[in-house]
């Protein structure tokens, strides 16, 4: 299975990568491996998180960041609906839906 962005998930992701890059050169390279990695985990087992939101709204936290990857399974495919920090804004992607 592959996953594909909702547009303003994929913003707040190059958002993302690019303050860790200014903060520390070569730190939005790693915030990229780390979402990969974590990424193709949902991919190969996407029901093997617990639902976080109804119907079928599910949260993959990243290790070394303090972000999560909001998906849900559609057809084919996880969409990725929000890289959302997870100390700010909590729920603010519901609108995604």
């Amino acid at each position: 299975m592959k996953y594909e962005f909702h547009p303003n998930a994929e913003a707040e992701f190059l958002e993302s990568v690019g303050f860790y890059e200014s903060k520390v050169k070569g730190l939005g390279s790693a915030f990229i491996d780390e979402f990969e990695v974590i990424a193709k985990l949902v991919c190969e087992s996407p029901k093997q998180r617990k639902i976080e939101r109804k119907p079928d709204i599910r949260r993959a936290p990243l290790r070394r960041f303090p972000f999560s990857i909001i998906y849900r399974e559609k057809q084919s495919v996880i969409q990725v609906l929000a890289v959302a920090h997870d100390r700010r804004r909590p729920l603010y992607w519901l609108p995604r839906l």
